[in-house]
């Protein structure tokens, strides 16, 4: 039997604890309010949890839940825990994948991520998954929605499924799931997809003078950047976002900084004549309302990476814009004699080998300069004047 009663409850008026026993107390505030709490221990520590204010719940019911209280932590429950989870509202997934592109988003460098992120997931997984709570995701339900995709469009597949984990771990990071993604398991209830060497199509080498010729008889700002882009062999991101501050066109050499770069250093493009001479016409259609070197339809954005691919397209080339790169390196090998990491410099390609990394001072800048020239030259059908093509006299 408690000690307190209704009656002696209602007369306490002195501020204070007043115990019924087995923990169970009345709390007095100095201001006059009354409310109950139970003092337990669970897992060795002290917890004083609230049961309700005296206006709402009776002693009565401030036993009655105290008794409940000490029956779950009789079987291990923490309650104070219990009460937190009951508070958390569990996001959708379609809720959720939208929280963590928006807080993932600003560390992404390359644009086309950004929006390709949220896009392959409201293509694929929302239809599915994006009504169902966080935390009833399980691996059947991520089975069904990649396997229409697995091998028919195996590389969309397996970014989805990437995307589809980061969501649910984050969520279990968040404590909406109580546990990580199951992707392990997907394995077992998918068919192996079909092996690629994972290199992106790429215009043979020698087909590349041709194409800049067919190039050039139209007038575009995309072909210009397209244009620019191969003759500086390097990527759709860092020529598409260009400016002109990063240009020294007397000097040469284009300095492109370290956050538009996939290796986050600043990388400098030694500019061949012919290129230089892209960017003189590109100069002559700078306006002022933009620092983009080639600049889209809404002259302060950026143009789109179809843009690029567009061209490609209309010319009835079933290869990449990426593809380019692997153009240039093809030709270094197999036509001249210059040291393979002057090309992989010149691409912005990671040492692999760290121990060598570590050493190297040098970004070859002069050699990578005569390679350039020989690239431009060899693109425009020139003979370069310091002649680096293999099985020719000097």
């Amino acid at each position: 039997m408690g000690k307190l009663t209704a009656l002696r409850v209602k007369s306490l008026n002195e501020p204070g604890r007043y115990s019924d026993g087995d923990g169970l107390m009345l709390v007095v505030t100095p201001g006059g309010t009354k409310k109950w709490i139970i003092r337990i221990t669970v897992a060795g520590k002290r917890r004083d949890i609230g049961l309700g204010s005296l206006k709402t719940t009776t002693l009565a019911d401030a036993r009655e839940a105290a008794d409940q209280m000490r029956r779950k932590v009789a079987r291990g429950i923490d309650p104070l825990a219990e009460r937190r989870a009951e508070r958390i509202v569990i996001p959708t997934f379609q809720e959720a994948a939208t929280a963590v592109h928006e807080e993932h988003k600003a560390a992404w460098k390359n644009g086309k991520h950004q929006a390709q992120w949220l896009t392959t997931l409201r293509t694929y997984a929302f239809p599915a998954l994006g009504k169902k709570l966080v935390s009833e995701i399980e691996g059947p339900a991520i089975r069904d929605v990649l396997a229409p995709i697995w091998l028919a469009k195996p590389e969309t597949a397996r970014r989805v499924r990437q995307r589809i984990g980061a969501v649910l771990d984050w969520s279990y990071a968040k404590g909406f799931r109580a546990t990580e993604a199951p992707m392990r398991s997907l394995s077992k209830g998918l068919p192996r997809q079909p092996k690629k060497d994972g290199h992106f199509e790429a215009m043979p080498y020698s087909e590349v003078p041709a194409f800049i010729i067919k190039l050039r008889e139209k007038s575009s700002m995309g072909r210009l950047a397209l244009e620019a882009l191969i003759l500086t062999a390097t990527r759709s991101g860092e020529i598409r976002l260009a400016r002109w501050d990063e240009l020294d066109l007397a000097a040469g050499l284009w300095t492109i900084p370290a956050a538009r770069m996939k290796m986050g250093r600043v990388h400098i493009v030694p500019l061949s004549a012919e290129a230089i001479d892209v960017f003189r016409h590109a100069e002559k259609l700078r306006i002022p309302a933009t620092d983009l070197v080639f600049y889209g339809q809404n002259v302060k954005r950026p143009m789109s990476d179809m843009t690029l691919l567009k061209i490609l397209r209309d010319s009835d080339l079933d290869v990449t814009v990426h593809g380019f790169r692997s153009a240039f390196r093809d030709w270094v090998a197999e036509k001249t004699d210059y040291p393979g990491e002057v090309a992989e410099t010149a691409l912005a390609h990671a040492i692999p080998n760290k121990v060598e990394a570590a050493y190297r001072r040098t970004d070859f800048l002069e050699k990578r300069r005569a390679l350039m020239r020989d690239w431009g030259a060899y693109c425009l059908g020139i003979k370069p004047k310091r002649q680096r093509v293999r099985g020719e006299k000097n």
